[in-house]
Order: structure tokens, then sequence, then C-alpha cells
């Protein structure tokens, strides 16, 4: 059994075959499926899915950073009336991204520390979305750093072994490993090999996107987690059940379940 940590299931790409993307994951060992929201209209998406498959789907609540427009005060203040009474399972996806655009930096930067502020209010995990701006996102953490319930994952982790170390200095965090584990040029096997604990990681898809070999191009989706299972137990040296057991029991504790 494993768990896909971050899947993005209420998109438009699974309308037409939801039950069976589910039903696919649940064949292959899918233990769990966890649901990140980006925006405001993601919430009821979201939730629909989740309540569909209440065993399987678990929901999270967050405003994606490409989604951080001038009006992300009046859209955090909206969505933070949804998360009381409501078993979100993390704030998520948040986080920064600067690589297409700078336009809306200090937008982002004040948004993702709010909702930092939700996890700890909260005490729910965050999922994190980083990309070219680790340096300005690392500076927040670290303003909170002494709060107990702070933990998260770090989705999507494609870095180098001096990014692995200063995102693994942050205790209670996990780093997400999908499908660009198995593409024929990563550097990622090496630097999980000699900068990261598998005690630290945790699976996802990202799907519809980041599809592993040999599926590479296509859609993504949660029973092609297993071809990511199978480079991990080779990076490790250790058994496919191992790689799935582990790395379940550290989404287990992250997230609470």
């Amino acid at each position: 059994m494993f768990i896909d940590t971050h899947i993005h299931l209420d998109g438009e790409e699974f309308l037409e075959d939801l039950n069976q993307v589910v039903e696919r994951a649940t064949e292959a060992g899918a233990g769990k499926l966890f649901v990140p929201g980006i925006n405001l209209d993601s919430i009821k998406s979201v939730k629909a899915v989740c309540e569909k498959f209440p065993d399987i789907c678990f929901p999270m609540i967050g405003l994606h950073p490409e989604d951080v427009k001038d009006d992300w005060e009046q859209v955090l203040d909206e969505m933070e009336k949804y998360i009381p009474g409501y078993p979100w399972i993390a704030i998520g996806e948040v986080g920064l991204d600067f690589y297409w655009s700078r336009e809306f930096e200090k937008e982002q930067l004040l948004a993702f520390e709010r909702q930092v502020q939700w996890a700890i209010k909260y005490n729910l995990p965050l999922m994190i979305h980083c990309r070219t701006a680790q340096n300005e996102l690392l500076a927040i953490l670290k303003k909170y750093a002494s709060e107990p319930v702070l933990r998260g994952v770090f989705h999507c982790f494609t870095g180098n072994e001096q990014e692995a170390k200063r995102f693994l200095e942050y205790d209670n965090w996990m780093l997400g490993i999908g499908g660009v584990l198995t593409f024929k040029k990563s550097k990622l096997p090496e630097t999980l090999r000699n900068a990261v604990p598998l005690s630290r990681i945790v699976l996802e898809t990202d799907a519809p996107y980041m599809a592993p070999v040999p599926f590479r191009g296509k859609r993504n989706e949660s029973s092609f987690i297993p071809y990511i299972i199978n480079t991990l137990a080779e990076v490790y040296s250790t058994s496919a059940e191992n790689i799935a057991d582990v790395t379940t029991q550290n989404a287990k504790t992250v997230f609470s379940i």
C-alpha cells in the first residue's frame, strides 16, 4: 500500500473517467490520495471529489502562488471562512513561484506567510510549492521555526544536494518525490542517495502532470506510482515493499492520519 500525497483529482483532466482513475489507483496499491486546492473555486471541486470517495481522497485548502493577484487579501479572507469545521488535512498547495514572473512577488510573499500562520493556527501541515524562490521561502519559514506544530511537504522536489540539505534543516518536513525521479537525465537519484534519508520522503504524482517513465508526456495518475517506488528501491538498495511502508508512515506522521 502507498499514499499519493499530491494529486489534482478535481482537475478537468479527470472529469470523464474519475471513477476509473480512482479504481486503478486502488488496484495498484493506493490506500489514500491527497487532493490539494489552488484557489477559491477549487474549494468546491476538491470537496466534491473527496466527498465522493471519502475513504480514499482527502482534501487540502490553499491559494497557489500562481493564483495570487492584487485581490489576495480578499481571497484569503473568504477562503479562511471554509477552514473551521471541515476535515482538511493540510494547507496547500501554497508557496512561492518566481519562475515565470515576479509581477506579484510582494503579494506572493504576504499571501504565503499568512497561510503559514493558518497552518500554525489550525495545526495543519503545509503542502509547499517552491520554484525559483527557495531563499525567500525559507526566510519566511525561519521566522516560525520555533513553532512545534509547523510541518509539511516540500512538493515536487527536483533540486540538488545543497538545496535538499537546506530544506531538511527544518524538522518535521518531507520532500515530495514524483515522476522526475525516473527521467533518464534526472540527477535526482544521486541527490537522494547522497543527501536525503528515506525517512524524509513521501510519494506524489502531481497528476495530471509529471508522469514517470514509461508514461512521460501522458496524463499522470496515481496508478503509476509503483514505477516511482521501484526506482526509489534501486536508489536506496532496498525492497519496493519497504519503500511503500516507510513513505506511507512518513505521510501519516506529517498529515496526522
